[in-house]
């Protein structure tokens, strides 16, 4: 009996463990597959990784690496050696890594220079914005990767444009709608968090700021806060705060003003963040993968960025792009979103994606899924 193929995972942040849980759950299921978990510790807040452990049911990573935050050169330098000592102990067949944080690009190095194939996950990607880190990740990770797995038209051919194309790269759709799909069965009921925040189905906006060319930018940030301030004199508005965000906002001496304004909560795990999304009237962001959850949930979405990756939901109406640098023109935004519906579009698979990923991966083998 051939031994089983050896998946090392790589994941560090909330949107990976989202995805790999999806992915995990299925490989724990199949005999001729070993997965490997390793957690960079990029999110290292009970409520930015255990919390999403716990509830989605991802198994304890084999390896932690526990290297939390820092510049993105220091913090990606101790993931890659990190990462290379565990894959020159287990020796995988392969390297797979999701997305776009500094833990996709430090474990897709880490195993090119170690000739481990690598698949990547959400491949193909763009922005087109070069400053921003995750566009830097992204690219460099398709471009070392042995396996594209994409989740979209757009994603494909964004690939193809950069000679990226043939059996390296794989439509497999996305696994963030796979996720979508298997836990919002999974929910309970939702009324008790409702009560808990004291609003009502379809009487909110729920909000989510935490990119950094947002909180560390004090004029987008004082854009966006006082765009919140406004917002919040009619409407109630919900704010789980990421760390970065409080801190920029202690820093700034604004957290007291926006406590005022909105609703503010500590980070949410993914199964209430779907509640919020589904029950909201709105939501606004500047999360790539809020968006996508918005519009599974039936959500229109402001995104408080000057570009998305998420093109099809810009095109199709369910998502408006509003630059935060002047907080009449957020307002505005939100304002005239609030009630809208996007075209019926289905861009990002039939949420089978975690299937195809494995079948990929375990066609190096001749293939080992039923």
């Amino acid at each position: 009996m051939a031994d089983p193929l050896t998946i090392l995972t790589v994941v560090g942040a909330r949107p990976q463990f989202i995805k790999a849980a999806v992915v995990s759950r299925l490989a724990a299921d199949q005999d001729g597959i070993n997965e490997i978990l390793l957690h960079t510790g990029q999110h290292y807040d009970d409520n930015m990784s255990s919390t999403f452990f716990e509830e989605l049911s991802i198994p304890t990573p084999d390896h932690h690496l526990g290297i939390g935050s820092g510049r993105h050169g220091a913090q990606t330098g101790s993931m890659l050696a990190g990462i290379e000592e565990v894959i020159l102990e287990e020796k995988p067949d392969w390297v797979l890594v999701y997305g776009d944080t500094n833990s996709t690009i430090a474990g897709a190095l880490a195993a090119a220079k170690l000739h481990v194939p690598v698949a990547h996950v959400e491949a193909g990607m763009r922005s087109f914005n070069r400053l921003m880190p995750e566009e830097l990740n992204r690219v460099l990770t398709d471009h070392v990767a042995t396996l594209n797995l994409t989740s979209t038209d757009a994603a494909t051919s964004n690939l193809k444009a950069e000679g990226i194309d043939g059996e390296g790269v794989i439509q497999v759709g996305d696994v963030m709608y796979d996720a979508a799909r298997f836990y919002s069965n999974r929910m309970d009921d939702p009324s008790s968090l409702l009560s808990d925040l004291g609003v009502e189905p379809g009487g909110f906006i729920l909000a989510t700021v935490h990119r950094a060319e947002n909180t560390d930018a004090p004029t987008r940030l004082a854009s966006i806060i006082e765009a919140l301030e406004q917002l919040g004199k009619e409407h109630r508005i919900v704010l789980p705060l990421h760390p970065r965000t409080r801190s920029a906002l202690e820093q700034a001496g604004s957290l007291a003003r926006l406590e005022a304004a909105v609703i503010l909560r500590e980070p949410m795990g993914y199964l209430d963040m779907i509640v919020l999304e589904r029950e909201a009237a709105l939501v606004v962001t500047d999360s790539g993968g809020v968006q996508k959850e918005a519009f599974f949930q039936e959500t229109p979405c402001v995104t408080l960025r000057d570009e998305t990756e998420w093109v099809e939901l810009v095109e199709s109406g369910w998502n408006t792009i509003v630059p935060p640098t002047d907080p009449a023109s957020i307002v505005d935004s939100v304002l005239g979103a609030i009630g809208t519906s996007g075209e019926a579009i289905r861009p990002y698979g039939d949420g089978d994606a975690a299937i195809r990923i494995l079948d990929a991966l375990a066609g190096t083998r001749g293939g080992v899924l039923a």
